[in-house]
């Protein structure tokens, strides 16, 4: 039996008693929902039903059709708390059929969908803006093969990033991708934003490592472009379509990766230094000193190790210094890198651009090291409110931006800082302020986009347009481009069934 109650015009459907085990403390916390926050307007979409749930419940049983709000809640806000959707089910298929049946049913029946992985996006890419069917991919999480003489990994796109990666370990081997989110967010998720990471420099991002997908279009029709293969022009390469398309244009199901050979012999060095001129002339010299076994360059300033400290309770371990570089080195040949990270600090030395460092002694210290840099997301769950951006920029450029936002906003928030990968570009701008506040919101946005592109840079590096940005899209890539973006979205989705109000902006 279910009982049936509107909420700000969102159907719940609930089962008596499932109320009970509600955190009241959370719920007071959650944002408004996407849709009065952001003023967006529900699509031509039909609504859920009685004799859709019937047939969910059919075809996947009811443990796999998520219906209480105790257990809605962490679908339908995201990690950040920026964005609430106010979907009513959940559906958990374990098979790509599945799948396949389940698009193919809310295509004929036009029922919105929105597929969800880890939940560790920043943009509101999956999460529902309204009631859009959540489909979950926690259940796909098959290891298919993998061939330890290429390297090549094939495994469902609900595996968890930390997973894979401990798997492959065990065979010499190493995902090529590292985030901060690896012990939650899922492989598929990260072929949807083509994620970068923290060894980009070293790997590249999704688009360089992914050797093959399966995906499901909307329709439910299962395209296989599952090839391990690292060289195959047979014609267009249609993986790349939906590497970075956030799900709105095929649902990711099974994944083809390359992975290398597992480095042997790590270091892991934590730099202070002065200002952000040295950082760059000591960027510049790690590029040509440490060149092949470089795997790792990343950058924060003062306020972020600050941020760190009050929240996470983890301290610098060389004291407090304007900015801080964590450099990390991977090979396979011990005494030849050791080698060449004495000449490198050496040169750093004589130079005068380092003012402290230490290097990790053991996996033990460079695992503690890195944790700082892990771990700086779990700090905003202690903050009233966080703007996260995450763009691109020019290096000569790069902390440009952090200066201007904090003029920008002033004393009307808590702390503006920057940190990010500086091996390519991508710095992480954080807004902390007590509450979220349109006023405040309204005095980032756009100007901080504006800045960007007058700095000639992106306004997303690494996790997409998702619902936040989407509005910008015009802004940023000209007509001709959008044009053909919602060309491709027309075709392979013609009822816009898939991750709607995402990624382009709405199509007539």
């Amino acid at each position: 039996m279910f009982l049936k109650i509107f909420q700000n015009e969102c159907l719940y459907f609930l089962k008596p008693n499932s109320f009970k085990g509600i955190n009241k403390r959370n719920l007071r916390n959650r944002p408004d929902f996407t849709k009065n926050r952001y003023k967006v307007t529900r699509g031509n979409y039909n609504y859920l039903r009685e004799d859709h749930i019937n047939y969910f419940q059919t075809l996947l049983g009811y443990k796999r059709v998520i219906m209480d709000l105790s257990d809605l809640e962490k679908y339908n806000v995201d990690w950040y708390t920026q964005v609430r959707g106010c979907s009513s089910i959940v559906l958990k298929p374990k098979t790509t059929q599945e799948v396949s049946q389940i698009l193919s049913f809310c295509n004929n029946q036009k029922l919105a969908l929105c597929t969800q992985g880890g939940n560790t996006g920043v943009v509101g890419g999956c999460v529902p803006v309204f009631d859009e069917i959540i489909i979950s991919t926690e259940l796909m999480n098959d290891i298919i093969s993998l061939d330890e003489n290429s390297g090549v990994l094939v495994c469902q796109s609900g595996c968890i990033l930390q997973n894979l990666d401990n798997f492959v370990a065990e065979k010499g081997l190493i995902i090529p991708l590292d985030l901060g989110a690896k012990g939650t967010c899922h492989i598929g998720g990260n072929v949807s934003t083509n994620a970068g990471g923290m060894r980009l420099v070293k790997y590249g991002n999704m688009h360089a490592n992914v050797l093959g997908l399966e995906v499901v279009k909307s329709n439910g029709e299962i395209i296989d472009c599952l090839s391990t293969l690292k060289k195959d022009n047979t014609g267009y390469h249609l993986k790349h379509l939906f590497i970075g398309s956030e799900g709105t244009l095929g649902l990711v199901t099974k994944v083809a990766l390359q992975c290398p050979p597992r480095p042997k012999y790590r270091n892991v060095a934590f730099l202070g230094l002065q200002n952000f001129s040295k950082v760059l002339k000591t960027y510049k010299l790690l590029k040509e000193s440490l060149g092949e076994i470089l795997s790792a360059i990343e950058v924060m300033d003062s306020t972020t190790m600050q941020f760190i400290s009050e929240k996470n309770q983890q301290t610098s371990p060389i004291g407090e210094y304007p900015f801080y570089l964590m450099v990390e080195t991977s090979g396979s040949n011990e005494e030849h890198d050791q080698h060449k990270l004495n000449r490198f600090f050496e040169k750093i030395l004589t130079k005068g651009l380092v003012l402290n460092g230490v290097v990790a002694s053991d996996a033990k210290q460079a695992g503690d090291i890195w944790s700082i840099r892990d771990n700086v997301s779990t700090g905003y769950k202690h903050c009233g409110a966080v703007f996260y951006y995450d763009i691109s920029l020019p290096l000569q450029h790069y902390y440009t931006i952090v200066d201007i936002m904090k003029t920008r906003m002033g004393s009307k928030c808590e702390k503006v800082f920057g940190y990010g990968h500086l091996g390519d570009g991508n710095i992480h701008i954080s807004i902390v302020m007590d509450e979220y506040s349109d006023e405040l919101k309204n005095l980032a946005e756009p100007y901080i986009f504006e800045q960007v592109l007058a700095l000639n840079g992106s306004i997303s590096a690494e996790h997409g347009l998702g619902f936040m940005k989407a509005k910008y899209l015009n802004m940023v890539k000209s007509g001709n481009n959008v044009n053909l973006m919602k060309d491709l979205k027309t075709i392979l989705d013609p009822h816009m069934i898939l991750n709607p109000y995402k990624v382009i902006p709405e199509i007539k």
